[in-house]
């Protein structure tokens, strides 16, 4: 996918995205303290940040962090979101091109941003920026598709009526760790995370991805009927649920 489109593809949606995007679970930064001597002196550069979910964590963890985000609308969300930490810095740039110093990294981290990225160059640039006995951190929510009728009705939604859904999906590109991380050996860690919403966050979750087609394509308002109809057909409680694996791979690259 085209660099430019794979920047601007969230511009139109950064409410909702602040608003109905998961999280992390505390499990995965317990991973990075326990498996690759995450301290909170290490200073880290958190690529593609867009609003700051996963940058949150490594800062209430007390690191400096340097949030790299090539989307100027998901750079002021993130900026506006994360304006009560001193030790967060701001910074536009890409994966490709971060613009930080040689060497100056403890950590690169990418969460939910990684399968968007020119992976050789990426891997050059991030080997350039961490210090000897740097650690590379990628991160994903990866979405159930079949672990209940909900789910596998979402699924299929998906696939009729999302722009580019099949193309794009990231769990397809998650057994390609090789190419950030080749020649250096990577672990992978698994950790269970959900949400449960009513209708409006169901529908406010949909309209953050950005294979959602748009008010304006013919797709919008069949979609959302359709989304209406699965979820009064398996809602409990006016409640419905996504599952979550978040997969953290981490390697030492220097």
């Amino acid at each position: 996918m085209p660099a430019s489109n794979a920047t601007s593809r969230f511009s139109d949606r950064v409410e909702k995205y602040v608003l109905y995007r998961p999280g992390y679970p505390p499990e995965a930064l317990l991973a990075l303290k326990d498996e690759c001597g995450l301290r909170p002196e290490h200073v880290i550069a958190d690529i593609a940040s867009g609003t700051g979910l996963w940058t949150r964590m490594l800062l209430e963890n007390g690191n400096r962090v340097f949030g790299v985000e090539p989307n100027a609308e998901m750079r002021q969300a993130g900026e506006r979101l994360l304006a009560a930490f001193p030790r967060f810095t701001s910074v536009a740039g890409t994966a490709e091109q971060t613009t930080l110093p040689d060497q100056s990294m403890d950590f690169v981290t990418a969460a939910q941003a990684a399968h968007w990225f020119d992976r050789r160059r990426a891997r050059r640039e991030i080997t350039r920026i961490l210090k000897p006995g740097g650690w590379l951190v990628l991160l994903w929510n990866e979405r159930l598709t079949d672990s209940t009728p909900f789910l596998r009705d979402y699924e299929q939604l998906l696939l009729t009526y999302g722009t580019d859904y099949a193309d794009v999906r990231h769990e397809k590109t998650t057994d390609e760790m090789n190419q950030f991380f080749d020649p250096v050996p990577y672990q992978e860690r698994v950790f269970a995370m959900r949400q449960e919403f009513d209708y409006a966050g169901i529908e406010g979750r949909l309209l953050s991805s950005s294979y959602a087609p748009g008010p304006e394509h013919m797709n919008h308002k069949p979609m959302l009927r359709e989304l209406r109809r699965i979820y009064d057909r398996h809602a409990v409680g006016d409640r419905a649920c996504f599952e979550y694996k978040t997969r953290v791979y981490f390697g030492n690259l220097k």
